[in-house]
């Protein structure tokens, strides 16, 4: 009884035994031909994807401009710190017609409000001849040259190296001070800003280093101080020392100071014509 629906199995074909197979049953239900279906779909998608055109940029901020020190949208403080440094430009635009007649009728009112070198020698050699005194004339030059120092160590202070990088332009001042202050540390700034009158460069350039760096206020002052005596003392010793040559050198400038205001101010228009077309 137990071997007849074994024969029969044995006479059945292979390929009817391989269709009532367990294995042949998974096969068949297997989810493998749903999941190659399946991933075509995303496969076309892809395709029509890839063919389609690219995304377009993202315009571009108008508050990205290279020449300014900020990127992004400026706040407050840097809308204040930038009108500063150009309301100190104008200022010593409006002041360049009347240096020339201030020189040689009160050169010391001259150092006050410019801190002018022709200035300070002129007042000095007044006081040689009996007119004005020379601590006076010293005095008079801190506030003359020292009145907008704070301000680009206060935007070194706030932008780093993009108002370092702005202020020096063409030249490259400013990369090789921030160079050295990388290989140096901080501590070059020192003596940096108390000879900065005497160096031939912008002394904003050092100035707006000094505030990158992290020197304080109040150190910056101290040095800035002593550096502007320094100045203002050598100057004063030449003019003394020139006396009444250079008071007469000084009231002859002052006499004929509108035609010398005139040709320095169309000097100054050429320069700045002649370095806006180098920009282009």
């Amino acid at each position: 009884m137990t071997e007849e629906p074994t024969a029969a199995a044995e006479d059945r074909p292979a390929g009817l035994r391989q269709q009532e197979s367990p294995a042949g049953l998974r096969q068949q239900e297997s989810p493998a031909g749903s999941r190659q279906q399946a991933s075509s779909a995303p496969a076309s998608a892809e395709d029509s994807a890839t063919g389609a055109d690219p995304p377009a940029p993202a315009a571009a901020s108008p508050w990205d401009d290279p020449r300014l020190p900020w990127s992004g949208k400026p706040g407050r403080l840097d809308v204040l710190c930038w009108a500063a440094i150009t309301l100190s430009g104008l200022y010593y635009l409006l002041l360049l017609p009347f240096r020339a007649s201030l020189v040689g009728t009160h050169p010391v009112l001259l150092v006050l409000l410019n801190g002018s070198t022709e200035g300070i020698v002129s007042g000095a050699a007044f006081a040689r001849v009996g007119h004005g005194s020379l601590v006076l004339v010293l005095l008079a030059s801190i506030p003359g040259l020292m009145k907008f120092d704070l301000i680009y160590w206060w935007a070194g202070r706030m932008w780093g190296e993009r108002i370092i990088l702005l202020l020096s332009g063409r030249r490259k001042h400013g990369p090789k001070f921030m160079a050295r202050v990388h290989r140096w540390g901080r501590w070059f700034t020192w003596p940096a800003v108390v000879i900065a009158p005497f160096l031939p460069l912008p002394n904003a350039i050092i100035y707006a280093v000094a505030g990158w760096a992290g020197m304080s206020w109040v150190t910056f002052l101290i040095l800035d101080l002593i550096g502007s005596l320094a100045w203002a003392g050598l100057l004063a010793g030449l003019g003394y020392e020139l006396g009444h040559h250079a008071v007469v050198v000084a009231q002859t400038i002052s006499r004929y100071g509108l035609w010398v205001s005139i040709g320095i101010v169309v000097l100054v228009i050429l320069a700045q014509m002649r370095n806006a077309q180098m920009h282009r």
